[in-house]
């Protein structure tokens, strides 16, 4: 495979890779954490699931470009919607899209946009239900987040029902969507259809919210604030002061309300992950990788409620491969996953609520 760097910075060069190895460059410029984690599913699945990731990153990249008017956004999300659809008109996407692109927005993106038409060109080699999928997630993606393009964020969203909403539109439709191609690959996971789908949007919001916590002064810089008002208004704290010489004990107190809730959210992830049948090892360590590492990372903002960067709450390499490697020797026991995820989680605040579907009995 040809250098990633070079690949990247011209990107025609990927247009000689299988799909493989172009959807892997891809991943492992936009995302090394998913570049990790998505090769982990079994082949049926790891085609599909890493195009549905590069389709996400596209709209990404549409609603992070500065660049860019909230028309232009908004024309842009409308014809990729249409163009994950159909299949059709991806080179004009990217032929008006990438000269548009500023310096701000890294490489791999820049590449992305270039090398759209052959993203789509993947995505219509799937099956038509996996198409829908994608296309599902995309559409509700790119419809969403222009949403948030006309409120003003520097004191935060009103309601935790607003952010609630505004995780789905950025994670629960992914949770959605990899739940429907999972029960699409497998029968026996199909069974669980109904309990998968409404606890996925709960595992996106899980994951979402970590990330949320631990940027919370990355994006404080930037002018933006994802924390809901009403949680806060509760410990008499007002969001539209929140810098670092006001990070007090009331802050600190609702901060700790969001970890709780988080956590239920991340309990929620675990009862979808044991739903999954055992044998499966494969998607198993790819849903708990990202949940033992949100897990971690909840741990340590709830043991730094002080801290100002979000870098003093990012988990440490040796703790990502501490959780690969214990999940490892637990993927297959929901016995054990259990007792594992009780003894990590067991600091964070106690959530006041949770899914409870019965299980499969353990074999």
């Amino acid at each position: 495979m040809p250098s990633l760097n070079y690949s990247l910075e011209q990107p025609e060069t990927l247009l000689n890779l299988s799909d493989d190895q172009f959807q892997a460059v891809l991943l492992e410029g936009v995302s090394r954490t998913f570049a990790l984690t998505i090769p982990q599913l079994p082949k049926q699945l790891y085609d599909a699931v890493a195009n549905a990731y590069l389709l996400c990153r596209i709209v990404d990249t549409i609603e992070d470009e500065i660049s860019l008017s909230a028309e232009q956004k908004k024309y842009f999300c409308d014809l990729f919607i249409e163009i994950t659809k159909s299949g059709k008109n991806s080179e004009q996407f990217a032929d008006e899209l990438a000269p548009l692109l500023s310096e701000q927005t890294i490489v791999a993106e820049h590449a992305l946009i270039q090398v759209t038409p052959r993203v789509i060109k993947i995505t219509h080699s799937f099956s038509q239900e996996q198409i829908d999928a994608l296309a599902c997630c995309v559409e509700t993606m790119a419809q969403g987040m222009p949403i948030y393009q006309s409120i003003d964020l520097h004191a935060g969203l009103n309601t935790m029902a607003d952010m609630d909403q505004y995780c789905y539109y950025v994670a629960g439709c992914v949770g959605e969507m990899l739940a429907k191609l999972f029960c699409h690959y497998s029968p026996e996971i199909n069974k669980h259809h109904d309990q998968l789908l409404e606890l996925s949007v709960s595992f996106g919001q899980g994951l979402q919210m970590t990330n949320i916590l631990k940027d919370i002064w990355d994006d404080a810089q930037r002018g933006v604030c994802w924390l809901p008002q009403d949680i806060f208004t509760e410990t008499g704290y007002d969001l539209a002061e929140l810098t670092e010489d006001t990070n007090n004990a009331q802050f600190q107190h609702g901060l700790e309300h969001l970890i709780s809730i988080a956590h239920g959210h991340l309990h929620n992830a675990l009862t979808y992950t044991l739903l999954l049948p055992s044998h499966e090892t494969g998607i198993r360590k790819f849903c708990l990788w990202a949940l033992g590492m949100a897990v971690l990372t909840l741990n340590k903002i709830k043991n730094n409620l002080d801290f100002t960067e979000s870098s003093q709450v990012k988990i440490t390499r040796n703790s990502v491969k501490a959780t690969i490697a214990t999940t490892q020797l637990t993927v297959r026991s929901n016995f054990l996953l259990t007792q594992l995820f009780n003894f990590t989680s067991k600091s964070l605040p106690t959530p006041d609520w949770q899914y409870s579907p019965s299980l499969p009995v353990e074999q």
